[in-house]
């Protein structure tokens, strides 16, 4: 089963939300200020004051006095572990990680707005007052207990928070400078040339943008991503970001749109963007849109193995660095296993019950959990009498 992240309880007390620490066991009162107090049901009753924490949580109902924000009600807090960073909305009790320690899929959600609508969108934007997030990441930062390989950069359009992520990047650079920083953008913003200017100007000597670009040509493009102008800003911010050093790796979903000019995309890249780090070719997750999109979208692995089969080669010949994302091993030819990476967050990441015996399981993305029902024909176990290489 995928991991849970967000639970919902009755909140007693307080406006807004409150970021902070998990504790689950009580702690020095100099350091509540920080922290979220989880309270699990079997836990027994005791003398406790709860003063100074951010938030008290609390596993079932308790009759208990709290003089600072206080959410009671939830069935189960298990998911908040001692090193979690969480946020609680005191208005609703709604209450999420933003943080787990060991994770290596740990993401700072910057804005759920986008200038981009793509057809295949797993998380459709929402035009919103995101005036604070870059103080609530920034908080989220001076939060974070450890010193993590990786972190995300995710929305939404990060960029659309302006000056903020600038903001965000500086106190990455500053707080968790050996960790590697990956921004998920659409890369119009990178059209602006001050604006990658300024973002180059931090030097954060680990930060690398992943752009999307569907196809060859802008007519499909902008079809896909449903903005108009969208391609030429794209491509003229690929140019920005390697004029003044910023690494960039290319994204390209895999469905019904873009697998027909899937080679041309592959050549296209090759003669004109020579300067990327390198693209991975990814499977579709059936999430936001996509549901509505189906028919429109949705190709089954197999049947386009032969155009994936020919693009990477393509790719890899020339010297591109090229991975293969969310496609599980038994849909791809063999050929093909070497550029697949696991890489379906660990808390969306699920494996079927046919997965149990495969033999190259532990080397397999596995699935979206929002494909349990919906997938590929071809997935089955697969029986190898040597271990896959790696």
């Amino acid at each position: 089963m995928a991991i849970r992240i967000r639970a919902r309880g009755a909140s007693e007390g307080g406006t807004g939300h409150v970021i902070g620490r998990v504790a689950c066991v009580p702690i020095d009162g100099s350091l509540r200020s920080d922290c979220i107090r989880v309270v699990r049901a079997g836990e027994q009753l005791r003398e406790e004051s709860y003063e100074g924490y951010a938030a008290v949580l609390f596993e079932g109902q308790r009759e208990v006095e709290v003089i600072v924000p206080c959410v009671q009600g939830y069935e189960d807090l298990s998911f908040l572990q001692d090193g979690a960073v969480a946020q609680v909305n005191l208005k609703n009790g709604f209450t999420r990680v933003l943080y787990r320690s060991g994770s290596p899929h740990n993401v700072l959600f910057a804005t759920e707005r986008c200038n981009n609508n793509c057809l295949m969108c797993s998380q459709p934007p929402r035009e919103i007052d995101d005036s604070k997030m870059s103080d609530d990441l920034v908080r989220l930062i001076e939060l974070i207990p450890d010193e993590p390989t990786h972190l995300g950069i995710s929305g939404g359009e990060p960029t659309l928070l302006d000056d903020g992520l600038l903001r965000v990047i500086r106190e990455l650079k500053d707080k968790l400078p050996d960790t590697a920083i990956t921004m998920l953008s659409n890369g119009r913003r990178y059209a602006d040339e001050s604006y990658v200017h300024a973002l180059a100007n931090i030097e954060h000597g680990n930060f690398l943008t992943s752009v999307p670009l569907y196809a060859s040509n802008a007519a499909m493009h902008d079809y896909i991503v449903q903005g108009k102008g969208a391609f030429d800003q794209t491509i003229q911010g690929l140019y920005n970001a390697a004029r003044y050093g910023l690494p960039v790796e290319l994204r390209v979903v895999l469905h019904k749109q873009t697998i027909p000019g899937l080679l041309d995309l592959a050549e296209y890249i090759y003669r004109n963007l020579p300067f990327i780090t390198g693209i991975a070719l990814m499977g579709l997750e059936n999430m936001g849109y996509v549901k509505k999109n189906w028919n429109l979208l949705w190709i089954d692995p197999v049947d386009y193995a032969a155009e994936l089969e020919e693009a990477v080669r393509h790719l890899y010949l020339r010297k591109i660095n090229v991975s293969l994302y969310n496609l599980p091993l038994c849909v791809l030819p063999e050929s093909l296993w070497a550029f697949a990476k696991q890489s379906i967050s660990d808390f969306k990441n699920i494996y079927l019950e046919e997965c149990g015996q495969c033999g190259v399981k532990n080397h397999c993305s596995g699935l979206f959990q929002s494909s349990e029902r919906l997938h590929s024909r071809a997935i089955k176990a697969i029986h190898l009498l040597n271990k896959i290489e790696t």
